[in-house]
C-alpha cells in the first residue's frame, strides 16, 4: 500500500468512518498536518470548476452565499484522500480527523466532506449528493471554500472527495 504524505503523529490518532458525507469531528490532540501541496495540481480542474460552479448555483437558489475554490491545500488532501480511496478501491471517510484538524491549523473554523465515485461528469455527482440529505446538508452547510480531490483509477473510474470549510 503506498505512503501518504500524512505524518506519523496525525496517523497515530486517525479514526474509522464509512459513510458518504462528513461534518466536522472534535480532537484534542496535536500533530504536524503537513502535505504536498503538488498533489492539487492532479486533480482534474475542468470537472472540479464545473462542480463548483454547480454547487453555488444551488447555493444561491436556496438563498446561501457562494464558497470559493481552494486549490492549494484544501485540494491537496483532497486529492491525497482520494488517491487513498482508489488504493483501497472504495469510497470512505477514513482519516477524516487528520484533514479537518489540517484545515483547521491553517484557520478553518468548520470542516465537512462529500465523497463519491463512479460518476462520469459533474452535473451526476452533484445531482447524487443533492438527492442525498446527509450529502446536502454537508452542500447547504455554512462554508465558505471548497478543495476538490477528482482523479480516474486506472480504468477512467473518477473518484470524488469534495472538502468543504469556513474560516
Amino acid at each position: 500500500m503506498k505512503t501518504y504524505k500524512l505524518s506519523l503523529l496525525a496517523m497515530a490518532f486517525m479514526f474509522l468512518f464509512t459513510s458518504c458525507s462528513k461534518d466536522e469531528i472534535e480532537t484534542t490532540e496535536e500533530a504536524n498536518y503537513s502535505i504536498d501541496l503538488n498533489l492539487a495540481q492532479e486533480t482534474d480542474w475542468e470537472i472540479a470548476n464545473e462542480i463548483l460552479v454547480l454547487i453555488n448555483e444551488h447555493r444561491v437558489s436556496v438563498g446561501l452565499s457562494t464558497i470559493q475554490a481552494d486549490q492549494q491545500y484544501a485540494s491537496a488532501y483532497a486529492v491525497d484522500h482520494t488517491k487513498y480511496m482508489i488504493d483501497v478501491n472504495g469510497i470512505n471517510h477514513d482519516y477524516f480527523n487528520v484533514r479537518s484538524e489540517a484545515l483547521k491549523d491553517r484557520g478553518a473554523v468548520r470542516v465537512g466532506e462529500n465523497v463519491a465515485n463512479g460518476y462520469t461528469s459533474a452535473e451526476a455527482v452533484v445531482n447524487a449528493w443533492l438527492n442525498s440529505s446527509a450529502h446536502k446538508e454537508i452542500i447547504e452547510g455554512n462554508y465558505t471554500h471548497s478543495g476538490f480531490g477528482v482523479v480516474p483509477n486506472e480504468n477512467g473510474t473518477y473518484f470524488f472527495t469534495q472538502l468543504f470549510y469556513s474560516k
